[in-house]
């Protein structure tokens, strides 16, 4: 069976849409998905862009808007939807780890 696009988004993919749930430029992304993991991930330029043009190409993310030289994105209806759906899948996860281990949902 052929997996459908981005069916399950990566950890670095959750945290840069989960980023842009404010519209931010490359550098702000960056910060807002250390600071949303904690540190836990970073995201290199490379990564960063690749992952934007992905995700602008899917209609996930749009260009809001140019300061300067620093383009602004901003979520669609369809990026906040894909990542609603990954957060719930990744609740799902947690409740079925939770069930086997006996434990509430904690972090």
């Amino acid at each position: 069976m052929a997996r459908k696009k981005l069916d399950t988004l990566t950890e670095q993919m959750y945290y840069l849409l989960l980023a842009l749930h404010q519209p931010g430029h490359g550098y702000a992304i960056m910060e807002r998905v250390q600071t949303l993991s904690q540190g836990r991930v970073a995201l290199g330029p490379g990564t960063l862009y690749t992952l934007l043009a992905r995700f602008e190409k899917e209609g996930l993310i749009v260009l809001a808007k140019v300061e300067d030289t620093r383009k602004i994105y901003r979520l669609t209806d369809l990026g906040r939807d894909t990542l609603e759906q990954e957060y719930r899948r990744l609740r799902r996860q947690v409740a079925d780890g939770a069930a086997v281990f006996g434990e509430e949902d904690r972090p």
